[in-house]
């Protein structure tokens, strides 16, 4: 799987809120002022090419749907920022997040349950 970039994954995101669309209509779900057509019928073509969307044609309308799920791009994304930024370790990441006062003593708890009712 390719690392997407930060426009890429913001397409990719509202596709897999959404569910599959056309470029027009994807377009429609965008923030204002709306980016050209050819800019995010450009994008749909790479996210294709990376193997990330795939379509149906009605003539000749193309309706765009993803073929690799959100929790699997999320997944290897996380793998590869643990990879790259704490030396492979989740327990570096949850040491990190602890010491930022982005997890507190409370959501700990929670994923320590969690684990254990995976046991």
């Amino acid at each position: 799987m390719q690392k997407l970039t930060k426009v890429e994954e913001q397409i990719m995101q509202l596709i897999w809120k959404h569910g599959p669309t056309t470029v027009s209509a994807l377009i429609e779900k965008m923030d204002k002022p709306h980016p050209p057509h050819s800019t995010i019928s450009s994008i749909i073509r790479i996210l294709e090419k990376k193997e990330f969307l795939d379509h149906k044609s009605y003539g000749r309308t193309y309706e765009y749907f993803p073929i690799i799920e959100k929790k699997a791009y999320s997944k290897f994304s996380l793998r590869k920022l643990v990879s790259n930024y704490f030396e492979g370790s989740m327990n570096e990441l949850v040491s990190f997040m602890v010491e930022e006062n982005d997890l507190n003593l409370k959501d700990l708890s929670q994923m320590i349950d969690k684990l254990d009712d995976k046991k």
